[in-house]
């Protein structure tokens, strides 16, 4: 019976890590169909309404997720908002890791005092408060979709590149690695070629953690009125509208909130899910 403990410890693990990225990842193929089907081509009750239809509650024979202040849906409102705050969210977590990554990459090799250079510029980037570079640039580029981007990627790069950084180090210590290095292969084939793929798990699972970091991020500077236009349907904006009416319509604030919780939670599960299954296989996703 005892021999039996740690097969069942692994095959709990297995599912475990599994499961959480099987359920995640299903959460974020349906977002991610019904952002491209309908929000991106939401009906006109998204941006349209009538006053007689406001504050109408959810009702399965009617409006299913109830109607705003002005009579417009909340169904094609929180679908319509997908484009802005996924989207949103999903350019500026490839900006960071794309700036993030290669400057990551680049201390882990080269050592001395270009490693210290990149080392004092990520530090110093860091040391600038987030919503003080935020409104900066919102205030040269204007509000919208790419300044907004643009503000939370350049904003996060620091980070991916510490965690890069920190895991290729470790990397660069393992036999195969070490062995190419003294075969003489050149430094940047040794990167692309056993570096790079060593990190594929740190990267999917640090995509994943970031990608839900940059939705609350781009949520909570709409709320606070330094995002996208007023006009847009993103999910921040929808908290904002519902602060005067959270007593008389609490749908209003429900719904755009458990569609950022439901993609926050998927996201996280397949970021734990990838965590899990690197653990149990010794480093490989």
């Amino acid at each position: 019976m005892t021999h039996m403990l740690p097969r069942l410890r692994v095959w709990t693990q297995r599912m475990t890590g599994d499961w959480m990225i099987w359920s995640g990842g299903i959460v974020l193929a349906i977002l991610a169909l019904l952002t491209i089907t309908l929000g991106l081509n939401p009906p006109a009750s998204a941006q349209t309404g009538s006053l007689l239809l406001r504050f109408q509650p959810p009702a399965p024979g009617g409006y299913l997720l109830g109607t705003d202040q002005l009579g417009r849906s909340m169904l094609a409102r929180v679908l319509a908002g997908a484009p802005w705050s996924l989207g949103i969210a999903l350019v500026a977590t490839t900006i960071a890791l794309a700036i993030g990554t290669p400057i990551g990459l680049i201390a882990a090799w080269v050592p001395g005092w270009p490693r210290r250079i990149i080392r004092m510029l990520v530090d110093t980037v860091i040391a600038f408060p987030s919503l003080v570079i935020a409104v900066t640039v919102i205030a040269l580029l204007g509000r919208g979709f790419w300044p907004l981007a643009m503000v939370l990627g350049l904003a996060t790069w620091p980070i991916a590149a510490r965690v890069v950084y920190a895991e290729a180090m470790g990397i660069m210590k393992r036999d195969y690695v070490r062995a190419a290095v003294l075969a003489g292969v050149s430094g940047p084939l040794v990167v692309l070629a056993h570096v790079l793929p060593a990190l594929r798990p740190t990267l999917m699972t640090m995509f994943a953690f970031t990608f839900a970091d940059m939705l609350i991020a781009e949520s909570a500077l709409s709320f606070l009125g330094l995002g996208v236009p007023l006009s847009a349907p993103s999910w921040g904006n929808m908290l904002s509208d519902s602060r005067e009416y959270m007593i008389n319509a609490p749908w209003m604030l429900f719904v755009p909130a458990g569609a950022i919780v439901l993609a926050v939670v998927a996201l996280n599960l397949v970021g734990d899910g990838v965590t899990a299954r690197v653990r149990r296989s010794g480093g490989r996703a």
